[in-house]
Parts: structure tokens; C-alpha cells; sequence
């Protein structure tokens, strides 16, 4: 239980920190996480409707790579806009206008009739997609308790794997009486029906309101929700941040790029990068290679749900964990464990079953690693340059699915068998380890010096 406040002066990290999980972070974490899951369930869209556009459209499939690849530019540039503009202009804000912009562009989706217009849609799709991600996370780490925020930050997170391999399962339902519209149709139709209820009562970040030195009241009443205490004699709210004393100067970019963010920062990059790339590759062109090995169109798309679904489960023990050992370590072992899942999946396909478990394992290993990264990400970063971080740590990460997406259409193009493309797939996974290893090194070294990095020490 918290202390009773009676001082005028209220550090509102401070007493966010001491709280239990309520009922209003329940609230959040809802809408924070079906954000994530619509975000999950329409970039992922794409690769489960691509053998039907294939087959309907009668086009290559190394000419598709265009259209898997052109959400991942939207969502690069999306996320690197959206923590710039988040930092400004407030998460909720930012996290509503890009909902909007994701649902309709979605729903347009199922109207492109050639490959230029559906990737002209895809990519205006990936831009709201892109910024809700950063922003969703953003808000639920700085409502959340200290104690409790990775497995917190990851159970939101949970939300976008869970919505990728839904679009498999919905996928494979709606397709074969809809067509490949339905599944679009209904990714604009879903995020609508959610924007009321998240405009009258999503909160906005009491850090960043306090940072921004909004009206006492409005901190106040989010405030008053989650430590369920009258706050009524309260006067001022502050953020006791020592790494936000003397930056608030710099630009949130300038922030997470100088001396003592630098190195994490760009290891934060390149694990995204890295994740992202094997990712995309397998959801985007798991279907297709499936297909070639003799899989029907839904047993493809159902097999290939099952990568994303895992990351369910991974992420939230890897959110428990991180909670109570070094996290950059926890995921470093995570990594090592998602190389040789993929390993194994590439020499089981003789047994359907087997394979079926191989591949669920394996999205356990690398989707939990991935979706894990933003809890990683949140405590680094002071209020002022925490969207920001987030988000660039996302933009920059959507290359690596682009990259994915496109070095997919080329291992298609060189036919090369399903088990070569998922050994290939462990030197990212190994680049992903070293560098979440160099980070947790880095962290804990200059805390102490820095003065604004959190502990990656292991919980005492």
C-alpha cells in the first residue's frame, strides 16, 4: 500500500512507483494492448492474404515483394514522426490520430485493384500503424509501477503477436467466402469501433503532463484513479527524474543520441533490426514456402499463425523474468534458444505435428525476444525523450522488416529449401544477442556515472 499524501509538492513518478496494479491500469493496459492487437493483426495481413492475390491476381511472387515491404516503410517513417510528435504534442493524442489513419487506410485496402495502388495503401497504412505502436507503450510504461512495468509493458506488447496470428486464423475463415477484402475490411472496421471508448476514457501520461506542466487538475484527476486517494490539497506535481534535471534544452532525438544514451540507443537499433528482419521474413513468406512444400493454402496460413501465436506466452514470461534478472541478459539467452528453434523447425516437416510444435517454439523464443525490447527501452529514457526513444527504436527496427520482406523475395527467387532460409536465419538472431549483451554491459557500467540510466543489475 502506498502512503498517504499530505504534502503539497507530489513527485508523481514517485508515487505511481508505489502503487499496486489497479483497476484503471487494467483499463489502460486493455486499450494500450487491443491497439497493439489490431496493429498486429493488420501488418500481418499482407503475408496471409498473399497467396490468394497470387493466384487471383496472376502475378510473380518475387513481384510481390513491393507490396510486403511497402507497410514496413510506412511503418518505419510512422514510429520515427510519431516519438518526435508524442514528446510535443502528448501520447494519447498522437495515439488517437494514428488509429484513425491506420483504420481507414485498412479498410481502403480492399478496394486497390494492382499491385501500385496496394502498395501506395499498404504504405499510408503503415504510417498509423507505425505511431500507435510508440505511443501505446509509451502510455502503459509511464502509468505503470516500477515493480511491475516490464511484465506490464510486455503484456501489452502480448497484443501484437496475438493479432498477427489471429490474422492467420481469420484469414483462413474469411478468405474462402470474402475473399481477400474481408480480412482488410474488417482491420478498418475493428479500430473504429474502439476509438470512442478510447477518446472518453484512455488517460494521458501524468509524467508527461507533469513534464509539460499542464493544469494541476487534470494531473490531478488520473492521479486520484490510480493511487485512489484524495489528492485534493496538492499544488504542484513534479517528476523526479534525475536524468530530466538540465535536458529538458535538448530535442528528445538530441537526448537519446547523446554520450550517455548513445550506446544503448544503437544497440536497441540493431536488436530491433535484427528481430524484425527474421520476423517478416518467416510471416510475410512462411505461407508461400509452405505451399511449395506441398501445404494448402489454409493449412499454410493456420501453420504459420502458429509463429506469432507463441510469442504470447514468451513474452510474458520473458516480462517476469526481466522483472527479476538482468533483462538485456535474460533476452540475450532468449536469442540463443530462438537459433536453435529455427534450426530445428527447417528439419521436421516430415512430420507435420512435430513441425507444428518446432514452429510454435520457435515464435515463443523470437517473438517474446522482440516484443519484449520496448520494456527494455522505457526505463532508459528520461519523460522527455522516452516516446522518441521508443519510437526511433521502432522506425529503425521496421528496416530490418523490410529488409526482411525483401531478402524473402530473393531466397524465393533462388528457390533455396525452407530448412537453408532457417539456418540462414540464425546470424541475425546471433548479431541480436551480442548486441543486447553489449547493451546490458554498457547500462550497468554507467549508471552510476550517468546519473539518469536505470539498473539492468539483477534484482537483490
Amino acid at each position: 500500500m502506498s502512503r498517504e499524501y499530505s504534502k503539497e509538492v507530489v513527485d508523481v513518478t514517485a508515487l505511481i512507483n508505489e502503487q499496486d496494479f489497479t483497476k484503471y491500469h487494467w483499463l489502460v493496459l486493455f486499450f494500450c494492448f487491443s491497439i497493439l492487437a489490431l496493429d498486429g493483426f493488420d501488418t500481418a495481413a499482407i503475408g496471409y492474404v498473399a497467396p490468394a492475390l497470387v493466384t487471383e491476381w496472376g502475378i510473380s511472387r518475387p513481384s510481390l515483394a513491393p507490396v510486403l515491404s511497402a507497410a514496413l516503410f510506412g511503418l518505419a517513417f510512422g514510429a520515427m514522426a510519431a516519438g518526435p510528435s508524442a514528446d510535443r504534442f502528448g501520447r494519447k493524442n498522437v495515439l488517437i490520430a494514428s488509429t484513425i489513419v491506420f483504420a481507414v487506410f485498412s479498410g481502403l485496402t480492399a478496394y486497390a485493384s494492382s499491385v501500385p495502388s496496394l502498395s501506395a495503401l499498404r504504405f499510408l497504412t503503415g504510417l498509423g500503424l507505425g505511431a500507435a505502436m510508440p505511443n501505446a507503450v509509451t502510455l502503459i510504461a509511464e502509468l505503470a509501477p516500477a515493480k511491475r512495468r516490464s511484465f506490464v509493458v510486455n503484456a501489452v506488447y502480448v497484443g501484437f503477436p496475438l493479432g498477427a496470428a489471429a490474422g492467420g486464423f481469420v484469414s483462413a475463415g474469411l478468405i474462402p467466402h470474402y475473399g481477400w477484402q474481408g480480412v482488410f475490411i474488417l482491420g478498418g472496421i475493428l479500430p473504429l469501433a474502439l476509438l470512442p471508448f478510447m477518446i472518453r476514457h484512455l488517460p494521458e501520461s501524468v509524467s508527461y503532463m507533469a513534464a509539460k506542466q499542464y493544469p494541476i487538475e487534470k494531473i490531478k484527476a488520473v492521479l486520484e484513479r490510480i493511487c485512489r486517494q484524495d489528492l485534493s490539497h496538492v499544488k504542484q506535481c513534479v517528476i523526479g527524474e534525475a536524468a530530466g534535471k538540465g535536458k529538458a534544452e535538448k530535442s528528445a532525438l538530441s537526448l537519446i543520441l547523446s554520450k550517455p544514451f548513445l550506446v544503448p540507443t544503437l544497440m536497441l537499433w540493431v536488436t530491433y533490426f535484427m528481430g524484425l528482419l527474421i520476423f517478416y521474413l518467416l510471416t510475410n513468406w512462411m505461407p508461400l514456402m509452405m505451399k511449395d512444400a506441398g501445404f494448402s493454402t489454409q493449412k499454410a496460413a493456420l501453420l504459420t499463425a502458429l509463429f506469432p501465436l507463441g510469442g504470447g506466452i514468451g513474452t510474458l514470461v520473458s516480462g517476469l523474468l526481466m522483472d527479476k534478472y538482468n533483462p538485456g541478459r535474460v533476452l540475450s539467452l532468449v536469442y540463443v534458444l530462438a537459433a536453435l528453434f529455427l534450426v530445428a523447425v527447417g528439419q521436421s516437416m516430415d512430420n507435420v505435428s512435430l513441425f507444428a510444435v518446432l514452429i510454435f517454439l520457435a515464435g515463443v523464443m523470437v517473438t517474446g525476444a522482440q516484443a519484449s525490447l520496448p520494456a527494455l527501452a522505457a526505463p532508459i529514457y528520461p519523460t522527455q525523450g522516452r516516446a522518441t526513444g521508443i519510437a526511433w527504436m521502432l522506425g529503425i527496427g521496421r528496416f530490418g522488416g523490410i529488409a526482411g520482406a525483401l531478402l524473402g523475395g530473393v531466397l524465393q527467387g533462388m528457390q533455396l529449401p525452407f530448412s537453408q532460409t532457417l539456418t540462414l536465419l540464425t546470424l541475425p538472431a546471433g548479431i541480436a544477442m551480442l548486441a543486447l549483451w553489449t547493451l546490458s554491459v554498457k547500462t550497468g557500467r554507467d549508471t552510476a556515472a550517468a546519473g539518469a540510466l536505470p539498473s539492468l543489475k539483477p534484482a537483490e
